[in-house]
């Protein structure tokens, strides 16, 4: 019974079944609600209470300032947080069912994107029981896409650990018997760091990579680290719902999956260097308008070896370097290929004479010595002149922001 599938806060011990939940709901809200939480399982109980019909949006406490609050509250939200509700500046009727997301932000101000319960539930299929860590910030695409993965699918068990609480997530993992992890490339990235030999006491079946640019040498890392998983990449957004999913270990995916109808599925395209997909799970915007037909990414594509790359946003991909092209998204990937690096960010600074130059800040695995001059050598080997880096700063820590993605 898919209401006897678990809830756990890995953070506070707080635990639950979907159907306690259910039953605490007071029933669906008249007027659309925000609920700002400090961490997951607070929102829980309206999510379990959505099949009554309301219209709710999920914001982490930390992603929500004054600006955001009154710009929810003025399109008619009421706003839930730390027990209190402050009233719609414009209020207006619920619409039974929509859940509203807000996407990463990292073209600028987060937008609000609107779904449903299904649209979001993309999951098909019977799969074997699993307990899954959820390590995501409350309210994301990502964090929805387990959410309804638990409530939704019969023997998938939720372990929710906050974004606060990441350094620490393999003890609660161990203890609660987690058996499938996603996360960003970021999160898994920074696990290999700061965890190592420790993750081989857990008994993963499923790990999976989205969010981020997914490359090789991280896919690798992680087949590495969890010889006995399967290790899948998924791309996914707010607009678009989940459209690819890779398990052949490879990074991108097949150059035959372009231009393919098939009932039911995305239909993938690149044009002119950006991803471009029509999608089933598409959401709609904030006015309530579908995202129907082809939708642009705003991601880059690039075919190579006959797997099509995603390497990152279209607007930070591409470098002009003395009128020469340079994919800041390849520099990075080759960075990152580096045995002695765990992780790297590439993009263009303003330079004299050339326009543009190449720049590049990297984090050394642990325990390593290789210098930003060892990397630059190391490039030059490898890349046209103009594409070599020309600064490396060396950082002793990855970044994450409470998406969990780097700033790429």
């Amino acid at each position: 019974m898919i209401g006897d599938n678990l809830v756990i806060d890995a953070g506070t011990g707080r635990r639950a079944t979907w159907g306690e939940l259910a039953q605490r709901s007071a029933g669906p809200r008249l007027t659309p609600t925000a609920y700002a939480v400090e961490r997951s399982i607070d929102a829980l109980t309206a999510v379990a209470g959505l099949a009554d019909g309301g219209e709710l949006l999920v914001v982490s406490s930390g992603r929500l300032d004054e600006s955001l609050a009154e710009e929810l509250r003025t399109a008619g939200f009421d706003l839930a947080a730390s027990g209190d509700v402050q009233a719609a500046i414009t209020p207006r009727p619920a619409e039974d069912g929509r859940v509203w997301l807000l996407t990463s932000g990292s073209t600028g101000r987060p937008k609000r994107v609107g779904h449903t319960l299904e649209s979001l539930s993309t999951v098909t299929g019977e799969l074997a029981p699993r307990t899954w860590l959820c390590p995501y910030s409350p309210g994301t695409y990502a964090w929805w896409q387990v959410i309804t993965l638990g409530l939704g699918v019969p023997g998938q068990d939720l372990v929710l650990v906050d974004p606060a609480d990441l350094d620490d997530w393999v003890a609660p993992a161990l203890e609660h018997g987690v058996t499938a992890v996603s996360g960003t490339p970021t999160f898994w990235r920074r696990t290999l760091m700061r965890h190592g030999a420790e993750l081989q006491k857990l008994p993963l079946e499923q790990v999976t990579l989205g969010g981020e640019p997914v490359d090789q040498a991280v896919l690798s890392q992680v087949s590495e680290a969890f010889p006995e998983a399967r290790v899948s990449w998924i791309y996914a957004s707010s607009e678009v719902g989940a459209s690819i999913v890779v398990h052949d270990g490879r990074a991108g995916f097949p150059e035959e999956w372009l231009d393919r109808d098939v009932p039911g599925r995305p239909r993938l395209a690149v044009v002119d260097g950006e991803l471009v997909i029509t999608s089933p799970h598409h959401g709609t915007d904030a006015s309530g308008a579908e995202m129907t037909g082809a939708v642009r990414t705003g991601d880059a594509a690039r075919i190579e070896d006959g797997r099509v790359l995603v390497t990152g946003r279209l607007d930070r991909d591409e470098l002009n370097v003395g009128g020469s092209k340079v994919s800041a998204g390849a520099v990075r990937d080759l960075l990152q290929s580096h045995p002695e690096v765990a992780w790297a960010a590439v993009r263009g600074r303003k330079a004299p004479l050339v326009g543009t130059m190449v720049v590049a800040e990297v984090v050394a695995g642990q325990g390593v010595g290789v210098t930003a001059d060892d990397l630059t050598r190391w490039a030059a080997e490898r890349l046209p002149e103009y594409a070599v880096p020309r600064r490396i700063k060396m950082l002793d820590e990855i970044p994450a922001k409470e998406t969990l993605k780097s700033d790429v």
